[in-house]
C-alpha cells in the first residue's frame, strides 16, 4: 500500500472525564511551556527582575499624588495611603498581566497547534505563570514598603492565599475567553488592552471601593475585581479594614462564573482552533 491510502486523524478525547486525563498525561508540557515563557520574558533584557518592580512602582507614585495628595481620597484604617494602593496593586497587576498573556498565546503558539494534538488549555493557563512570578516579586516589593512604613499585618493575612486564588480564577476565565475569541476575530487583541487600562481606573486601585456611596457598592461589586482587591487589603492592612462582605460574595460569584463559562467555551471552541488559526 502506499502512504496516500492513509489518513492520519488527531484529535481530542471526547468528555471532560478523558479531557481533564489528557491534562494529567500532559502536566510535563504545561510545566514546559510555563519555564519557557518566564525565560522569554526574562532573557536578554536590560533590567531584568527589575521591570517587575518599576511598573508597580510608577503606577503607585503616580496613584498617590493624584489621589492621596490631590485628590485626597481616604485611606482605610491606619493604613498609610501608598500601602492602600499597592495592597490593591497586587491582585490587580496579576490579574491583568495574566488576562494580557493569555489573550494572545494561542496566536503565539500557532505553529505548534496547527500540527499536534495536546489540550490547548494548556496553553493559556501555562501563560499566567509569569504573572504569577510578577506577583511574587511585587509581594516581595509590598514588604518592604510595610517595613519602611513599621506598618505590620494581623492574623487575617494567614487568609491572603484565598484571594490569590481568586485572582488567578478571574484571570484565568478572562485568559480564556479572550484567547479563544482571539483565534476567531483577531480584533480582540486591540481590545484587550484597552480592557486592561479602562479597568485599571473603574476598579479600587488608587482609591478604597469605601469612598462609593452605599446605595451603590453592590451594583459596583459587579465588578469581579472589585471583591478580589478589597479582600486583598482586608487581609493585608488588618486592623480597622472592613470587608463589605455582601459585595464580596457577589464579586466571588461573579468571578467563578466567568472562570466556568470561559472553561465551557474554550473546550467547545477548541476543536476548531486548528483550522481557523
Amino acid at each position: 500500500m502506499n502512504e496516500e491510502d492513509f489518513d492520519l486523524i488527531i484529535e481530542p478525547t471526547k468528555g471532560f472525564k478523558n479531557y481533564w486525563r489528557d491534562l494529567w498525561r500532559y502536566r510535563e508540557l504545561f510545566v514546559f511551556m510555563a519555564w519557557r515563557d518566564i525565560l522569554v520574558r526574562y532573557k536578554q533584557t536590560v533590567l531584568g527582575l527589575a521591570w517587575s518592580v518599576l511598573r508597580p512602582v510608577l503606577i503607585l507614585i503616580v496613584f498617590t499624588v493624584l489621589f492621596g495628595k490631590l485628590a485626597k481620597f481616604p485611606t482605610e484604617g491606619n493604613a498609610p495611603y501608598p500601602i492602600l494602593v499597592l495592597a490593591a496593586l497586587l491582585p490587580w497587576q496579576l490579574f491583568a498581566n495574566a488576562l494580557s498573556e493569555s489573550s494572545n498565546s494561542l496566536i503565539t503558539n500557532a505553529n505548534m497547534i496547527s500540527k499536534i494534538y495536546f489540550p490547548r488549555i494548556i496553553i493559556p493557563s501555562s501563560a499566567v505563570i509569569v504573572s504569577c512570578v510578577d506577583f511574587l516579586i511585587t509581594l516581595a516589593l509590598m514588604a518592604g514598603v510595610m517595613a519602611w512604613y513599621q506598618y505590620l499585618p494581623d492574623a487575617r493575612i494567614l487568609t491572603l492565599p484565598i484571594f490569590v486564588v481568586l485572582a488567578i480564577l478571574t484571570a484565568l476565565g478572562g485568559g480564556f475567553w479572550m484567547s479563544a475569541l482571539n483565534v476567531k476575530y483577531r480584533d480582540f487583541r486591540y481590545i484587550v488592552p484597552f480592557m486592561v487600562q479602562f479597568g485599571l481606573y473603574v476598579s479600587p486601585v488608587g482609591f478604597s471601593s469605601t469612598v462609593v456611596p452605599d446605595s451603590w457598592r453592590l451594583l459596583y461589586s459587579l465588578n469581579p475585581m472589585v471583591g478580589v482587591i478589597d479582600g486583598f487589603r482586608w487581609a493585608l492592612l488588618g486592623g480597622d479594614v472592613d470587608l463589605y462582605w455582601p459585595g464580596f460574595f457577589l464579586s466571588v460569584l461573579i468571578g467563578l462564573a466567568f472562570f466556568c463559562s470561559g472553561l465551557v467555551y474554550f473546550r467547545r471552541e477548541e476543536r476548531s482552533f486548528a483550522d481557523v488559526i
